[in-house]
């Protein structure tokens, strides 16, 4: 061992120094707290991050397909050349259009999404979320002789219906009368109510089959977009400009990473704010570091004296109270760094503490820890303790030896 790393582990073991120790360990302790809480609050926010995309992504195709104008006439054509293009694992023809739901005591405007069959990857999706009915009429007629209606529940708790319920769905634009266009109305019958737990999903959509929803919207054959499921949902921005490009100019896609933007971008915001404000824990637990080694440095005058008297160069010397210093960091940083992994697994796995359903679209805490992150904080805390060990080195290594042994 070199005699640098062998002095630094002597300087930390002596026992004779109880009040230098005692600030070592406390510096030690709070380089272990900042790291611990940086892993699981970091820790906790991928898992918010990754539970909002779950629930983005199955409430939202990957990719959708627009015409300018508003509707695609043929929409095979566009089906068939988008089947054929390499990472598309499927797509399949929506309807959408603002409407009024009527019910018996409440009204609400709505979105209508016409899915084209129960079986679609949509519609199992959407399945996954049920929490009263089902979806198994979809596309076809219910007992009642009436088209079938999935409602988001936030929506159904507003209108006061539940699975069984009639309502009234009224199409603003209407129809072709006589003496004008009149708002369409017709009787639709709730088959099932689903909960996405996105408060923007469940209070404004609903669900029917793409034919009645052609009809009730008055598109004829056509549909108001295509949408994409592609084997890596990642390369949603990149696939949506080559789908777009290769369609033509009449066609444009909008891709689920491009439309909630502002969310991730809001949530990573959070995650770099909170890294910022709980790496300071660290940087106070840094000025213990400092505190300790001016002390050991005093108490130690005599010693660097006749080292240097010795022949120990000035880097020798800094670099023992570097060492000094890296070994503090880094017992910290192994410390906290177990604790914080324990302390995600014992979330993960015991579920402790609860969110309440009202608020959050999720009951417990999730968790989901990304090994570059933990590497990350790891080491931004050694690195911020060997910056707090460059001052006092600078102060050992440039010790007179004749000053430091003048009164010995």
């Amino acid at each position: 061992m070199r005699f640098e790393a062998f002095l630094a582990l002597r300087f930390l073991r002596a026992r004779q120094y109880a009040f230098i120790n005692l600030i070592t360990l406390l510096s030690m302790a709070g380089v272990a707290l900042g790291v611990c809480a940086l892993i699981v609050v970091l820790s906790v926010m991928s898992g918010f991050q990754n539970e909002f995309t779950k629930k983005i992504v199955g409430m939202n195709s990957h990719v959708t397909i627009y015409k300018l104008g508003g509707v695609i006439e043929k929409p095979q054509e566009v089906l068939s050349t988008v089947a054929k293009q390499p990472g598309v694992a499927g797509a399949t023809p929506i309807v959408y259009g603002q409407v009024m739901l009527v019910a018996t005591s409440a009204a609400s405007g709505a979105i209508v999404y016409g899915l084209q069959s129960s079986t679609s990857v949509k519609a199992r999706e959407l399945a996954k979320h049920l929490v009263e009915g089902s979806i198994a009429k979809l596309g076809s007629k219910t007992n009642s002789g009436l088209p079938p209606l999935v409602v988001g529940s936030a929506l159904a708790r507003r209108l006061g219906v539940g699975a069984g319920s009639v309502v009234s769905v009224i199409n603003p634009l209407g129809e072709e009368t006589p003496v004008g266009r009149a708002p369409k109305t017709e009787p639709f019958e709730v088959t099932g109510i689903f909960e996405s737990g996105l408060y923007q999903f469940d209070s404004s959509i609903v669900f029917m089959g793409l034919k009645a929803a052609q009809a009730f919207l008055g598109m004829a054959q056509g549909v108001s977009g295509v949408e994409v499921t592609l084997d890596d949902l990642y390369r949603a921005p990149q696939a949506g400009k080559e789908l777009g490009r290769l369609l033509g100019p009449l066609y444009y896609a909008r891709d689920w990473i491009s439309a909630n933007k502002n969310l991730f971008a809001a949530l990573q915001l959070e995650k770099v704010a909170m890294f910022v404000i709980l790496i300071l824990i660290v940087f106070v637990a840094s000025f213990g570091i400092i505190s300790s080694l001016i002390m050991m440095v005093m108490v130690k005058t005599r010693d660097i004296g006749v080292l240097k008297a010795l022949g120990a160069t000035k880097a020798s010397l800094r670099r023992v109270f570097m060492y000094q210093g890296l070994l503090i960091g880094l017992g910290g940083t192994l410390v906290g760094t177990v604790g914080g992994l324990v302390l995600c697994w014992l979330l993960a796995r015991y579920h402790f503490i609860e969110l309440p359903k009202a608020v959050y679209p999720i009951n417990t805490l999730p968790v989901q820890v990304e090994p570059l992150m933990v590497l990350a904080v790891a080491a931004s805390a050694v690195l911020i303790s060997l910056l707090a060990t460059i001052y006092p080195a600078r102060v050992a290594g440039g010790l007179d030896p004749v000053q430091a042994l003048r009164y010995e």
